[in-house]
């Protein structure tokens, strides 16, 4: 019987150590959105960062919780929480503007499909809980900073929103449209009219939801 203690992630310390960690989890974003999780190993994260198996599981404890830091790191670097500051100064149809392109852009990328992507095959063959990490990373955290946005915009008399949850969640759907569906399935043919096309459908979901929730005589439709 194996009595040996598992190997607890340790916090950064020195600037090697953070090296390390940096190059650790920049592996894994890379071997992670080529091969799946299921496809990638530890031992191959730790070559292509230029460690020590033994340093991968003293920094990040497992596998799991390596991807779950590897989702967190994406998400908190292409759509950082300043994405959803309110100000009541601003009108809000800039504030859902700036975040409407930037979300609209992170989910139709290339490298993001590619992510969702990795996912739903270890997800097709029986590891829904890597599924769920990257719904609980990704989705639950927007939609958590989205309502609060909301809120704020509606104390202060910007919208007016009886079900915030449900708006928020319409919202998210309205600047996308079918895009990312259509770059999950491989039918963005061409990149140039694609970008074109994310940008056209995030302004045309911020008009039609300030349509439906901006308060009556309000002319920033």
């Amino acid at each position: 019987m194996n009595t040996s203690a598992p190997i607890k992630p340790q916090g950064p310390g020195r600037p090697k150590d953070m090296e390390k960690r940096a190059a650790i989890l920049a592996a894994a974003k890379a071997l992670f959105i080529r091969n799946a999780f299921a496809g990638t190993s530890m031992d191959a994260i730790a070559a292509d960062a230029g460690v020590s198996k033994l340093t991968v599981y003293s920094h990040y404890g497992d596998k799991d919780n390596l991807f779950r830091e590897v989702i967190r790191s994406r998400i908190q670097d292409l759509l950082p929480e300043e994405t959803y500051f309110f100000d009541p100064k601003v009108d809000i149809k800039t504030t859902l503007l700036r975040v409407a392109l930037t979300h609209a852009h992170l989910d139709c990328n290339a490298e993001t499909v590619g992510t969702f992507r990795a996912i739903l095959s270890d997800c097709r063959q029986g590891n829904p809980r890597y599924g769920k990490l990257i719904w609980e990373e990704g989705a639950m955290r927007t939609h958590g900073l989205m309502e609060r946005l909301l809120r704020q915009a509606v104390d202060a008399g910007q919208l007016d929103i009886d079900d915030v949850p449900r708006a928020s969640a319409q919202f998210l759907t309205l600047i996308k449209g079918n895009l990312m569906m259509r770059q999950m399935f491989g039918c963005a043919e061409c990149p140039e009219s694609y970008a074109q096309e994310i940008e056209t459908t995030a302004r045309a979901g911020v008009s039609m939801f300030l349509r439906a929730f901006l308060p009556r005589g309000n002319p920033s439709a």
